[in-house]
C-alpha cells in the first residue's frame, strides 16, 4: 500500500491509474480501505468514508471508512443514515457537495444537523461528498473529511475534485463485490464472469458457445471456468456445476 504516493513528484493522473489498478486487484474490504487510506493521506486529509445505502428501508448500510471506530459503531447502531443530512442529500442529488463547519445553511434545524454536530466531536469537522448513482438502483456516497477548518480543507480539494469523483466511481464499482450474495457458491464468492460461465456451462453450453454468448473468446471462457473450479476446490467443471446447483437450492 502507498507505493504510488511515496514520491510527491508522482503526477496525479498516474496516481489515478495506480489507484484504479490497486482497487481492481483488492479482494477484501480491508484491502480496499487501505487503498483509499493512501489517497486520503496523500491529500493531507483526516478520513474517508464509503457508505453504500440499503435498498430496503430498515436495512443496515454497508460502510468502509477510516473514521474513528467509536463514531462508526455509534452511527450504525443508531441508524443515523436514515436522518444524516449528508446521506439524505447524496440520495437527492448527483453533484458533489461540501458539508460541516461553515458549510451548513443557517436555516437547518438542530435535528437535521445532529449527526454532523456529533461527528465533529470525533474529529470529523467538515468534508466533501461524492454521491454515486450507478444506474442499477444502487446509491452510495464517498466522503473525504478533515478535522481542520474550512480554508485548509478547500485548498486541499479544489484542484482535485474531478479526479476524486472518478476515484469514487472506481471504488463503488469494486466495493460492490464485497457484499453481493448472488455469486456465492458453497461459501465462495465467484467473479461475475466466473459465475456467468459456470451458469452457462450448467445449461449444457460448450466453451465456444459460452464465448459467443458473452462476447469473449473460447479460451477466455475456459479460463473463467477453470478459475471457478479452482476456487471451489474441485477437480472438474462438472463438480463445480453440482455445487452451483446445490447453492441455488439453498437460496
Amino acid at each position: 500500500m502507498g507505493y504510488y504516493f511515496a514520491a510527491r513528484t508522482t503526477s496525479w493522473s498516474k496516481a489515478q491509474i495506480a489507484i484504479a489498478f490497486e482497487l481492481a486487484s483488492t479482494g477484501s474490504a480491508d484491502a480496499a480501505q487501505g487503498s483509499m487510506a493512501d489517497v486520503t493521506d496523500a491529500l493531507n486529509l483526516s478520513y474517508f468514508a464509503y457508505l453504500a445505502l440499503p435498498a430496503k428501508r430498515g436495512s443496515a448500510p454497508n460502510l468502509i471508512s477510516t473514521y474513528p471506530s467509536s463514531w462508526t459503531a455509534l452511527y450504525l447502531k443508531r441508524g443515523y443514515d436514515s436522518v444524516d443530512p449528508v446521506a439524505r442529500r447524496a440520495i437527492d442529488q448527483c453533484e458533489p457537495f461540501q458539508w460541516g463547519h461553515g458549510f451548513e445553511p443557517r436555516n437547518r434545524t438542530r435535528v437535521r444537523t445532529g449527526p454532523i454536530r456529533r461527528a465533529a466531536k470525533f474529529g470529523i469537522r467538515c468534508g466533501i461528498t461524492f454521491p454515486i448513482h450507478d444506474g442499477k438502483g444502487a446509491i452510495a456516497a464517498l466522503s473525504f473529511a478533515t478535522d481542520e477548518r474550512r480554508t485548509s480543507f478547500e485548498r486541499a480539494l479544489v484542484e482535485r475534485a474531478n479526479s476524486l469523483r472518478l476515484i469514487a466511481g472506481f471504488f463503488h464499482a469494486h466495493a460492490q463485490r464485497f457484499w453481493t450474495t448472488d455469486r456465492i457458491v458453497s461459501g465462495i464468492l465467484l467473479s461475475p464472469r466466473e459465475y456467468e460461465c459456470l451458469e452457462w456451462s450448467a445449461r449444457g453450453k460448450s466453451t465456444g458457445e459460452i464465448g459467443i454468448i458473452l462476447g469473449i473468446t473460447m479460451r477466455t471462457a475456459g479460463f473463467h471456468l477453470d478459475n471457478a473450479r479452482a476456487k471451489l476446490g474441485v477437480s472438474s467443471v462438472s463438480q463445480a456445476i453440482v455445487l452451483l446447483t446445490e447453492s441455488k437450492l439453498q437460496k
